[in-house]
């Protein structure tokens, strides 16, 4: 069946990891499914992907960072999300526009009006039936990181990043029908039995 599921938290919060294990239940469920990560997806994503998260110094402004990431989504919405959800897949995907409005909008400061505008026309206003949201506090979640490896965002000061989990928190509580907020520092078997009790509900 068609299903739209997005994974969103911040840095170190496990998306990749949870992500990857809810695709394999339900490939094993014999339902089909469609992993996909953003940036990235398709072959422009994955250029973007470069600009924007390697460890270079060089500065990249807020709203550039914005119509990067709205670059990439917009493809991947044409190329992977709408083709699989017009087939029957399920989606799965790490990271959709709530990563926009949380880094761009709360993190950044940008207009929240104007980061969802760009995201509806992007999108052409598809939204995911389920946003799960690892929460985890900032600090165990820089840890969780290579220091040696840290991307662009993952160097941002601490304040930055609480803004962050400060937003998708508001997020979540306005959107609570549609939002699944879990604690992102249980055991990971344990965060992702919650998860599939939830999808397995909407399957």
């Amino acid at each position: 069946m068609a299903l739209f599921v997005t994974f969103e938290g911040g840095e170190g919060c496990g998306k990749s990891t949870q992500a990857r294990a809810l695709y394999k239940r339900v490939s094993e469920s014999g339902i089909p499914v469609v992993l996909s990560h953003e940036p990235g997806g398709t072959s422009l994503g994955k250029e973007t992907r470069r600009c924007l998260k390697q460890t270079r110094e060089a500065e990249v402004s807020p709203l550039a960072e914005l119509f990067l990431f709205a670059a990439s989504r917009a493809q991947l919405v044409a190329e992977v999300i709408r083709p699989s959800l017009g087939r029957g897949a399920m989606v799965i995907c790490d990271r959709y526009t709530d990563s926009t409005v949380a880094y761009q909008g709360y993190g950044r400061g940008l207009d929240l009006d104007a980061i969802q505008a760009v995201n509806a026309m992007v999108t052409q206003g598809l939204l995911p039936d389920l946003v799960i949201l690892l929460d985890l506090p900032v600090e165990i979640g820089l840890a969780r990181k290579s220091s040696a490896r840290q991307d662009r965002f993952e160097r941002e000061e601490l304040a930055f990043h609480q803004r962050v989990r400060e937003g998708y928190l508001k997020m979540a509580a306005a959107h609570s029908q549609r939002w699944l907020v879990v604690d992102a520092t249980l055991p990971k078997k344990e965060v992702e039995q919650i998860i599939w009790e939830r999808v397995k509900r909407l399957l």
